[in-house]
């Protein structure tokens, strides 16, 4: 291929977007971006930024960053932090990390804990490059092939390790330039039509995502120290409600 179409962005503290409304004109239709790396470490600008990108219908993803540290704090970071709604995305970046690489089996147990906690099942996005590629070799791992490959390979020419017959996205550039982000970022093509991107973004099949709870979420940047209480007013107009009848 040697004009692949950037229709998604992979964004950080260290490229976030200033125009949202600007991405989306561009012809940007979703937006992946780091949440959680290694076992405490959160991306400050990730609840802004999802705010802004969500307001305007953009599909939204959440990332994390992988080391060699303790699976299950990794895990826990990003379940605690990034929390995926059903219409999100949730990927693992699996790549080298400067000796600090997380082990093929750690990243089966990542995926396996995530999807379990998530209850859902498969729908993990296994970003990776050539880790996978050298952590796999020559093998066909199912476990690995059943889940989307987010391929990074910078070039004209995709070529996907064995588990995967081809990628589900294909980060092809690092140096894309979107209106909207002020840096150079990462851009990625998709060789299906927006609908069917749209349709399977946050669960891989055409199926929708199952509808939110009625739950609402709430984040609060209280200081430390400071206890934080939550009323439900609706729960307070009931109340008051059934005292009246039975009053009556």
């Amino acid at each position: 291929m040697t004009n692949p179409i950037p229709v998604v962005v992979d964004l950080s503290h260290w490229d976030p977007a200033q125009d949202y409304a600007a991405v989306k004109a561009a012809g940007i239709l979703g937006v992946i971006y780091k949440a959680t790396e290694g076992t405490s470490y959160t991306d400050s600008t990730y609840v802004q930024q999802q705010k802004g990108a969500k307001a305007l219908g953009l599909k939204w993803g959440a990332y994390h960053f992988a080391n060699s540290s303790n699976v299950n704090q990794q895990a826990t970071n990003f379940l605690k932090f990034a929390s995926p709604d059903p219409d999100e995305l949730f990927c693992l970046d699996w790549e080298d990390n400067s000796g600090n690489t997380m082990s093929l089996e750690q990243a089966r147990q990542w995926i396996q804990m995530v999807e379990t906690e998530l209850g859902r099942p498969g729908e993990c996005v296994i970003y990776s490059g050539n880790t996978a590629k050298e952590a796999l070799g020559n093998r066909n791992d199912p476990f690995f092939g059943s889940r989307r490959l987010w391929l990074a390979q910078y070039g004209s020419t995709a070529v996907c390790q064995k588990s995967w017959a081809s990628y589900w996205l294909w980060q092809y550039s690092e140096d894309g330039s979107i209106p909207g982000i002020d840096s150079d970022c990462d851009v990625n093509h998709y060789d299906g039509s927006p609908d069917q991107l749209v349709a399977k973004w946050a669960t891989g099949s055409i199926t929708p995502a199952p509808p939110a709870t009625n739950v609402v979420t709430v984040m609060i940047d209280a200081p430390p120290g400071v206890d934080v209480k939550v009323v439900n007013v609706n729960d307070r107009h009931e109340r008051k409600r059934a005292r009246s009848e039975t009053d009556a």
